[in-house]
């Protein structure tokens, strides 16, 4: 069987933006018949996400991330439906995930890899089990539970930076279902900020672009702030933490606008910076959610029930055609997107 693919093409370099022309779409061929235990799968959905910047570097610098080899196909998460199965559990029509799914049209996959879902627990949306309702939403869920140390009633303000974004704009209605009284976040564009007020329920937005971040969250959030979502690092960090309260948390979720230097992870933090984070007592913790594996399927039940709810709002991007794949991982990293 023809079927078309995408490959790592070549290495953008630890200090590099990537490029769309560093993959390549290819035509490949599958076995026309499956073996036991095996599934045959056509892809409806591939996701896109900040970590695959460190899985295009020779050395992704974690422990439990491989790195993509150059001529061979890319993979990450994915959904598909099945077409043909050997495999117990699974029959045609049936839609599965993968969060290991190769960037192909089609697909034979060892069935004890797949996990079939339900897509009324979705209202229908597929993709968003590899958004809201996946790894995305538990980063958000269990990142604010696990290291946020919200409180109901305590009057909490909630900073989010990159809320905009797949896992910010979630964090945010989060934070506030389980309890923040504020929640403020920090975006690149008035429409975005927009969304986050209109839409998602934010209390306020920032367009760091347009406006003077310290300026403000200092007006914005007059009584400091006590939970940071942070997905960006860098310099929007640095100036959140300044104004942090004691006993404060960070919830170190991403630190998107460093992807493209070669620092370790979490970059360490300016001295000054460093230096007010303890004399505060701010809690900056690695947070990874594949350490709350336990935590998934409850996590994910809750989701879902909040998205039926209407209570979490979702918006996606979608881009059509395979080919297209190297330009949306460009978008992702492109500064005038960070």
């Amino acid at each position: 069987m023809i079927i078309q693919r995408v490959v790592l093409n070549s290495r953008p370099g630890k200090n590099g933006v990537p490029l769309a022309e560093n993959f390549r779409l290819e035509q490949s061929r599958i076995a026309d018949t499956i073996q036991a235990g095996q599934v045959l799968v056509r892809t409806l959905y591939l996701s896109v996400d900040p970590y695959m910047r460190c899985r295009m570097n020779e050395d992704t610098g974690s422990d439990y991330l491989l790195p993509w080899q150059l001529s061979e196909v890319a993979d990450g998460g994915g959904i598909g439906v099945v077409e043909d199965s050997r495999y117990d559990g699974l029959a045609k029509g049936d839609f599965v995930i993968s969060f290991n799914w190769p960037w192909q049209t089609v697909a034979i996959l060892d069935g004890s890899s797949l996990q079939k879902l339900v897509p009324q627990l979705v209202n229908g949306h597929l993709s968003y089990f590899l958004g809201a309702a996946g790894i995305t939403g538990l980063t958000a869920l269990l990142g604010i539970k696990e290291k946020g140390h919200v409180v109901a009633s305590a009057n909490q303000t909630m900073v989010v930076s990159g809320a905009a974004g797949a896992c910010g704009s979630l964090a945010g209605q989060i934070g506030r279902l389980e309890g923040c009284s504020r929640v403020v976040g920090i975006a690149g564009t008035d429409e975005k900020c927009s969304i986050l007020v209109q839409e998602m329920g934010f209390d306020a937005a920032i367009n760091y672009k347009k406006e003077n971040v310290a300026q403000q969250l200092r007006k914005l959030c007059p009584g400091g702030v006590d939970v940071y979502f942070d997905n960006v690092g860098g310099d929007i960090s640095d100036t959140v933490i300044s104004q942090m309260n004691q006993n404060s948390h960070i919830i170190l979720s991403g630190q998107i606008s460093q992807y493209n230097k070669d620092v370790p992870y979490p970059p360490p933090l300016p001295p000054d910076i460093e230096k007010i984070r303890e004399e505060r007592n701010i809690t900056r913790d690695r947070f990874l959610v594949l350490n709350y594996m336990n935590k998934q399927e409850a996590g994910i039940l809750q989701l879902c029930q909040w998205i039926k709810e209407g209570k979490l709002k979702v918006r996606e991007t979608v881009v059509e055609g395979l080919a297209n794949i190297g330009g949306k991982i460009f978008a992702l990293f492109s500064k005038n997107n960070l």
